[in-house]
């Protein structure tokens, strides 16, 4: 079948269920249905994959696109990996022992806890080393299928495995090695999946299941799934816009259509938020308070009228301090030759324009 044919022989109705029923399970079953046939017809025409089993996701479709990046885990009632090794633990490197040592001491750790996965370890030593080469980092990133890292370097590592990790949605996911409940924690996360909300786009997917399951076992993956994030997205289930289910190269099957309505709430529910973000910067503002304190504390200036008395004496102090001008005739000359022997030459041509 061609992915025209496939998604013409899908029929969904178009009616947004409500968001408290998350979504149609009868709906979901026709998809999943009609993506196994077509995954079917793919099978028997390319025998070479036949055993290979076709991974199957959920794209989400964002009304608006969140302020943040959110990572979300889910745990999965029908797990995703088997017991081969697509797993890979970055982990701490421990004191007084070399790579392979410290490769064998996690290991053992993880036996004893009762790990039954096999989980390839790299040791930070390790990848400073042998995969400080692109080309090596990128031959790892092929490799494995999920990334974990020890809780205790989760913050150094971007700088050490590249930026070509959380482009391909594979960031490790953090482990506390030293949990009581390591295996438990670990059976988790390994049969779970997540999904990478970016503050970039509108569109983000999650890995649910694959071909290999039943009918009965992609719905409940698929359920599950949405009903987890619609309950931890930071931006609010009304943001959810449309939901398909489709493979890597199939058509995307609509199972989930939201209504107009959520987004009128949306909007309603942002507008708040922010009228209520400015209410609370000026009620913590202290600039403000001060201000009108300041205000209310500085008295007016009034101008105050001197008495005649004091008015007198400044008059006639003014007046001692005045230079006298110098009397007429004869005396002028006199004062004249006087300024001209003591002072300079610069002052006697300022005498001569003066009395001239």
């Amino acid at each position: 079948r061609t992915a025209h044919a496939f998604s013409s022989s899908y029929t969904c109705s178009m009616e947004s269920p409500r968001v408290e029923q998350k979504v149609d399970r009868a709906q979901v079953k026709k998809a999943a249905q009609a993506l196994q046939a077509y995954l079917k017809s793919i099978s028997t025409s390319q025998k070479l994959f036949q055993s290979d089993c076709q991974p199957i996701s959920l794209l989400f479709t964002l009304w608006k696109i969140p302020n943040k990046q959110q990572t979300i885990r889910i745990s999965l009632p029908h797990g995703l990996r088997t017991n081969s090794g697509e797993v890979c633990l970055f982990t701490k490197d421990e004191p007084n022992m070399d790579a392979d040592q410290t490769t064998r001491f996690y290991k053992k750790l993880l036996t004893e806890r009762g790990v039954k996965h096999n989980i390839e370890v790299i040791p930070l030593k390790s990848l400073k080393t042998e995969y400080k080469p692109f080309e090596a980092k990128r031959r790892l990133l092929g490799n494995f299928d999920l990334f974990l890292s020890d809780a205790r370097i989760h913050r150094i590592l971007p700088s050490q495995i590249g930026k070509h990790f959380y482009e391909r949605k594979k960031n490790p996911l953090s482990v506390d090695l030293e949990s009581k409940h390591l295996a438990r924690d670990l059976e988790k996360i390994i049969q779970g999946t997540t999904l990478s909300i970016s503050n970039k786009g509108s569109c983000c997917m999650s890995h649910v299941s694959h071909s290999g399951m039943t009918t009965e076992e992609i719905v409940d993956n698929v359920i599950a799934v949405v009903s987890a994030v619609m309950a931890k997205l930071a931006s609010g289930e009304n943001n959810i816009k449309i939901i398909h289910l489709k493979s890597q190269n199939s058509a995307a099957l609509p199972i989930y259509t939201s209504d107009l309505s959520h987004l009128v709430v949306l909007d309603d529910a942002q507008k708040k938020a922010k009228l209520a973000r400015k209410v609370k910067k000026v009620k913590k503002s202290p600039v403000l308070k001060e201000v009108k304190e300041d205000d209310e504390e500085v008295p007016q200036l009034v101008p105050i009228e001197m008495p005649a008395n004091k008015k007198q004496e400044e008059g006639s102090k003014n007046k001692m301090k005045t230079v006298p001008r110098p009397a007429a005739g004869k005396k002028r000359k006199k004062t004249m030759k006087v300024n001209r022997k003591k002072t300079s030459k610069r002052k006697k041509v300022i005498v001569k324009e003066v009395f001239v």
